[in-house]
């Protein structure tokens, strides 16, 4: 979920690595001012003309928030700025006077990274936990029903399915301290202090943000050995993501590499949340992209030498079936609390989560289950299954948002299919 992409991390290494003593680079090193800046509005989003284009602009959800609108609408607004895997905004809304259903949008998948749609529910389960804040916050008394059922291979033709339902009878105002967080909650990719303990005080805290009505608890991996037996196992799962053709090809297809295919899709990981400086967000999008071959194996020297490496807290979310749709929505809605929390907290914090994308491929295929032996030592208890991994720490540099879908590209006018 929401890894650093390969394209980005490749022309870093590019820079670094084969232009060093280059005509090439000096020439750029000692451009003109001017020429910097021409460079610069070449390449990055214009932020002026974003703002007159108002909905055009696809980082405009994000800028318009307000936690204190009353519109029956800001409660599906709060809802897309949620934590989601790989971008893919997943989600469809019904709106309704006395209700808001929740669909998943079955076409917005990541094929072989997330064959039984555990993700997808994951990142429902996120945009649940802000609508039901925001609902909360409206006086609107939500009452959230779950969809039950197990996760299994969709049908090829399968349309959108109603996942939850949040009734709205009405109730006393009640503001979650956590809803001041939703727009400025972003996944930072970059990497953290790693001389900077995330504090006793909050790892303490933490796990008391998990429901205990609730399918799904908390597991942090702070001490040195879990630490590395956490980032070794995920260096290997990485580079069977990156082995397997089917999984690494429906993970790139969601990147968006240009201004264009943002503004188009509205979607999927970018350069411009990508934890880079703004000079390298700039030489990113200049210099040409590399095979696919070297993107890759730079994302798995990346993922083991910045993202790992710099990590003081891993995490696990588990459940005790990693296949129920409740405790999927429930992991997700955790997901997004702790991340809110850690936002409130000036923390940055990222999914990281081969290995569960690596239970699921392996539990399609037949293979052995490797990746959940390792995750069921890490979390301590046999009984208890990790649906979703991250770290936390402080940051070394702020990151942008992530594009964001039109509400009316995410309304529906019809109900959607309940499961089955």
């Amino acid at each position: 979920m929401y890894r650093f992409w390969p394209h980005v991390a490749s022309w870093r290494q590019t820079w670094e690595t084969e232009m060093p003593n280059s005509i090439a680079r000096r020439r750029l090193l000692h451009a003109g001012t001017a020429a910097s800046l021409a460079l610069a509005a070449a390449a990055m989003p214009r932020r002026a003309a974003a703002d007159e284009a108002g909905a055009d602009d696809p980082y405009q959800p994000w800028r318009s928030f307000d936690p204190g609108q009353s519109e029956p609408l800001g409660m599906v607004h709060a809802a897309v700025l949620a934590a989601n895997a790989h971008n893919t905004q997943p989600w469809q809304f019904c709106v309704n006077a006395d209700r808001i259903d929740v669909c998943a949008d079955l076409a917005r998948n990541l094929g072989a990274m997330d064959p039984f749609r555990r993700e997808m529910h994951l990142s429902l389960g996120c945009a649940l936990q802000n609508l039901v804040m925001m609902a909360d916050a409206q006086g609107r008394g939500p009452k959230l029903a779950l969809a039950g059922g197990t996760l299994a291979e969709p049908k090829p033709d399968a349309g959108p399915l109603q996942i939850a339902s949040v009734g709205l009878p009405g109730g006393p105002p009640v503001v979650s301290p956590l809803l001041a967080g939703v727009p400025r909650r972003h996944t930072n990719r970059a990497a953290y202090d790693p001389d900077r303990p995330v504090g006793d005080a909050l790892v303490a805290a933490l796990p008391a943000l998990a429901d205990p009505d609730s399918g799904a608890r908390l597991v942090l991996l702070a001490d040195p050995k879990a630490r590395a037996d956490f980032s070794a196992a995920t260096v290997e799962a990485t580079g069977a993501i990156i082995a397997d053709a089917a999984m690494i090809a429906d993970s790139d297809a969601w990147f968006r590499s240009t201004n264009a295919e943002i503004a188009s899709h509205r979607d999927g990981p970018t350069i411009d949340a990508a934890g880079l400086s703004t000079w390298m967000t700039v030489l990113a999008k200049i210099l040409p992209a590399p095979s696919p071959e070297r993107a890759h194996g730079i994302w798995l020297d990346r993922t083991r030498d910045v993202q790992l490496a710099t990590a003081p807290l891993f995490g696990l979310i588990v459940v005790r079936d990693l296949y129920d749709r409740r405790q999927a929505l429930q992991a997700g809605m955790l997901w997004q609390r702790l991340h809110l929390r850690a936002t409130l907290a000036e923390l940055a914090a990222q999914p990281i989560n081969q290995l569960p994308e690596r239970v699921d491929r392996e539990r399609q295929l037949g293979l052995p289950a490797h990746a959940a032996r390792t995750l069921a030592d890490l979390s301590g208890d046999p009984d208890w299954h990790a649906t979703f991994a991250f770290r936390i720490g402080w940051p070394t540099r702020p990151v942008g948002p992530s594009p964001r879908r039109e509400l009316d590209a995410v309304i529906r006018q019809t109900a959607c299919a309940p499961p089955a």
